[in-house]
């Protein structure tokens, strides 16, 4: 079994009502319950806005803390699960449920597992 991580894309430049998000919650909530219940579950989590972030970037030997994201963009990270799966082709059937049920593009990536690809 490998682990993926499904990578919820969240375009903060459109806003959304809080009933649009109370909807969304709910239909991503089922599908979490059917990925719990298929035994594939990990971890999941939503993150608060890119506004929220803080950067910290080595360089010389010592760091900088700058706040906002790491990269200007209108996509952020939004939120993720952490599945286990046999192969790539159930993370991305996994990865299509999620999609519809959060509206939103969904990144699927293996976790490295120190194997040679």
């Amino acid at each position: 079994m490998k682990q993926y991580l499904l990578a919820v894309q969240f375009d903060e430049s459109v806003p959304e009502t809080e009933e649009e998000t109370r909807a969304q919650m709910a239909r991503t909530g089922r599908v979490t319950e059917e990925i719990r219940a298929a035994g594939a579950w990990v971890f999941t989590g939503g993150l608060q806005p890119s506004h929220a972030t803080t950067v910290v970037r080595p360089a010389n030997g010592t760091t900088t803390m700058t706040d906002g994201p790491f990269a200007e963009t209108k996509e952020q990270l939004g939120g993720f699960w952490v599945i286990r799966c046999e192969d790539l082709d159930q993370a991305l059937a996994w990865a299509d449920k999620c999609a519809l049920a959060c509206g939103r593009p969904i990144e699927v990536r293996p976790f490295h597992d120190g194997a040679e690809d």
